[in-house]
This record gives C-alpha cells, sequence and structure tokens, in this order.
C-alpha cells in the first residue's frame, strides 16, 4: 500500500505575485491526511480554497482558484512541485491574494519542500487510472491521455519566433527526481509586444526580467538567456503537471499535448474527473 505524505516541516517565502504585483508572505505547512493541499487566504479571515478542480476560477495566464469571495491566483508551479515530490496534504497560507512568482520556475519551490522534508502518514495513497482514452481538439491545439503506470508528458509548441519555433518534449515516468531536474527549473515566458496589453488587464504587473523570460523580435532579453534551448516547451510542461495536480491523486496516465496551455489543460482534467466521477 502506498501512504500519503505531508511536510515533516514548514517552508516559508516571501515574493512578488507574477501578475498582481504585490508582495506576497506564503507558508506551506503539514495537514492532516485526506485533507489534500488547501490554500488558506490569512488576510481575508483565514478563507480557504481547496487545490481541486471544482474551485477553478480563471485560467487566462495562469490558474486561478476562488471559493466564495476568496481567490488565489498562479497556483500552478507550487501545486507542480508538491504533486511531484509526493506532497499529498498540505496547508498553505498566503497573506495576499497569488502565490509569489520567485524566478518564474518551481524550482526555488523544489529547494524549499525539500528542506522542509516529508513525512509518511497512516492513510492510503489512491493513484488515479484511466478507464479509457480521451482526446480533446481545439483548431490546431489537442491533447490526449491514455492509460499508463506513471505519469508520461509529451509536449509540442509552436511559437512563430526565430528563438522558439517548433519544440517537442518526451519525459516519464516522471518522478521527484525527473521533475526536479528536467521541469521545475524552467521559466514562464512572454513577448515583449505583449507587455503593454497584459498591464492594461490588469496581469503581468510584477512580471519583469528576474522572473520571466522575455522575448523581443530578435531574440531572449533575459540577462543570462535561456536555462537550455527548450526552456518554453519545458515551461509548458510543468504547467500541464501543475493543473493535474488538482485532480487531487496522483495519475497513472500518458499524456500528448500539442499547443497546449492552461484552458486546455483543465478540460483535461474535467474529463478526468468525469471519468473518476462515473466509475464511482
Amino acid at each position: 500500500m502506498q501512504r500519503q505524505h505531508t511536510l515533516a516541516g514548514e517552508a516559508r517565502f516571501v515574493g512578488v505575485g507574477l501578475h498582481g504585483g504585490r508582495v506576497v508572505a506564503m507558508r506551506v505547512a503539514p495537514a492532516p491526511a485526506d485533507a489534500g493541499v488547501v490554500f488558506v487566504r490569512t488576510d481575508l479571515d483565514s478563507a480557504e480554497i481547496p487545490a481541486r478542480s471544482s474551485a477553478l476560477g480563471s485560467v487566462r495566464r495562469a490558474t486561478t482558484l476562488r471559493c466564495g469571495e476568496a481567490s488565489v491566483a498562479t497556483v500552478e508551479h507550487l501545486l507542480a512541485a508538491l504533486f511531484a515530490l509526493g506532497i499529498d496534504n498540505a496547508r498553505v497560507e498566503l497573506d495576499g491574494p497569488e502565490v509569489p512568482a520567485a524566478d518564474g520556475s518551481a524550482a526555488p519551490f523544489v529547494a524549499l519542500l525539500e528542506r522542509a522534508g516529508r513525512v509518511a502518514q497512516d492513510a492510503e495513497r489512491v493513484r488515479l487510472r484511466l478507464a479509457r482514452p480521451i482526446e480533446i481538439e481545439d483548431g490546431t491545439r489537442r491533447i490526449r491521455a491514455r492509460p499508463a503506470d506513471g505519469l508520461h508528458v509529451r509536449y509540442a509548441i509552436d511559437f512563430p519566433h526565430p528563438a522558439i519555433g517548433r519544440q517537442e518534449l518526451a519525459l516519464g515516468p516522471i518522478d521527484a527526481e525527473l521533475f526536479a531536474r528536467a521541469l521545475a527549473p524552467a521559466r514562464t515566458f512572454g513577448f515583449v509586444e505583449e507587455v503593454e496589453a497584459l498591464r492594461s488587464a490588469g496581469l503581468a504587473l510584477g512580471g519583469d526580467l528576474a522572473n520571466a523570460v522575455v522575448f523581443d523580435a530578435k531574440g531572449v532579453i533575459t540577462p543570462g538567456g535561456l536555462r537550455v534551448p527548450d526552456e518554453p516547451v519545458r515551461h509548458k510542461a510543468l504547467d500541464l503537471v501543475g493543473d493535474l495536480a488538482l485532480l487531487g491523486r496522483p495519475l497513472d496516465a500518458a499524456i500528448e499535448v500539442e499547443r497546449g496551455g492552461h484552458a486546455l489543460h483543465q478540460r483535461l482534467v474535467a474529463a478526468i474527473g468525469a471519468q473518476t466521477d462515473a466509475s464511482g
């Protein structure tokens, strides 16, 4: 029997939210078995927001969760780290509306959680397995999932930009070590020409060259350039893992994504959830 795990200690981080631009203090603490991951807005009378697909709010440029009047944005990088490191139950306290951006990747969160450690709990860890394959298409965008042992991801992106173009990545089974090495360091990315429109819409207010890879018409303007040549597609795969965390259980599936994003990822999460509900 696989057992559930929570943190052995706590992890703290203070940083600016990528989209809201506010400084937010975050504390990730142990939680009881079967609690799952729960976000707690300490600035809103400790309102609780479960990290489940039922609490999904917006998927514009990031994954936002909502419960009643309380919300928490840009949860995907932290959730990916918790999911990949096998931390089933955690209490994430925030004194603001968004998870800090850190450097735009999940690597700082992996480091914090690894230092905190994890401990087994007296409860079974039940994995999700697909009853049948799933395929979702939206124009040139496509996502497929089929039963497999462990989580395998094949991801492709295609941007009309000389520094990106078409990139493909295949990884699996994704465990803590592979995630930390191959996906966690990949940073979120964007384009100079989008910045004004995003900020007019109240997004990317905390974005800068320290927490995102930014491209202009010719190439990367972020100091130091890309960490790896295919960093953009690796970040998309990182986002996928974070979005899958909203299933609330580890997943055994082989997933193929063509030109995906948060909206397509969440359509897959909903389809997997529907299978689970139907099978009882």
